[in-house]
């Protein structure tokens, strides 16, 4: 039986989010927030919290082995995209682009 939690619109590029998300695809779940706990990077007690909450979601369904989950698969998609400008010389502007990030982790009690 598998089990996920899902975090939206959170304020950080994708591509650093997959960083961490990548670090911890596959690891028990006990493993992987001492991973994420140690870990430097802005987004990883934001995932550890994620982790945390698919876990207490397995809990209360009750029907699954807690001390027994792994984390199946862990993903980032990209959320949508504030565009603001920055004003150039000469009358110009720049867009920066301020995106923002899905953050899926499922969990699972039995290997494969």
């Amino acid at each position: 039986m598998q089990v996920q939690a899902k975090l939206r619109h959170y304020r950080i590029a994708p591509r650093k989010a997959r960083l961490v998300t990548d670090m911890i695809k596959g690891m028990d779940v006990e493993r992987a927030i001492n991973t994420l706990q140690v870990t430097g990077k802005k987004i990883a007690p934001v995932i550890c919290k994620l982790v945390e909450s698919a876990v207490a979601n397995a809990d209360q369904r009750g029907d699954m082995d807690v001390d027994a989950l792994y984390i199946c698969r862990a993903y980032v998609d990209e959320g949508p995209t504030m565009r603001r400008f920055q004003p150039r010389a000469m009358g110009r502007a720049t867009r920066i682009n301020k995106r923002t990030s899905h953050i899926t982790v499922i969990l699972d009690d039995e290997r494969n």
